[in-house]
């Protein structure tokens, strides 16, 4: 076992934040037997890359952040799988142009530029490396409120810069409506 596992401590606490996992888990997917097989794969992730884990830095919240994406990935995946055994929906399925996406991610990047450096970085922090809002208070040196104001207007700003409307800009369908 190399030497980075080697930390008594840091198994114990591993082992100590399983109740609190699963209890997470099963608030996400509402579902026993997934929760315990997602707090598994978080475990398993968690202890395959221990290496990469700062020890003395804030582990319930590394594997908490962990199971988070390991839920959203296989919803993300779960939402594309359809079970079509005789092929009758592959036939009539229409797939919105992929380019789009490209553009947009473009548009949002010059969209970002253009907001002043404070709500950017709270943004990011925020919705983009997936801190909590005291996190990111911490890392910025300020209040909550402060980055829940930062937040809040930069998701107006960037609303306004890309001109999106309330649900037809966020439905891969109306793209298709529309040509």
């Amino acid at each position: 076992m190399p030497p980075e596992y080697s930390s008594a401590k840091l198994k114990a606490e591993l082992v100590a934040n399983v109740p609190k996992l699963r209890a997470f888990a099963l608030s996400l997917c509402q579902n026993g037997d997934r929760a315990d097989d997602l707090v598994q794969e978080t475990l398993v992730k968690a202890w395959g890359h221990l290496g990469s884990f700062a020890e003395g830095s804030n582990l319930r919240a590394w594997l908490f952040t962990i199971l988070r994406n390991t839920y959203f990935s296989q919803y993300r995946k779960q939402g594309r799988e359809i079970s079509d055994a005789d092929g009758i929906f592959a036939e009539k399925i229409a797939v919105a142009p992929g380019q789009n996406d490209h553009m947009d991610l473009l548009d949002l990047r010059v969209a970002l530029a253009q907001l002043p450096a404070d709500q950017r970085e709270a943004l990011v922090l925020i919705g983009g490396a997936g801190h909590s809002y005291e996190e990111a208070a911490s890392i910025c040196g300020c209040a909550v409120g402060t980055i829940k104001s930062r937040v809040n207007r930069a998701r107006r700003r960037l609303a306004e810069l890309l001109s999106l409307q309330p649900v037809g800009d966020f439905c891969p369908v109306a793209a298709l409506d529309d040509a």
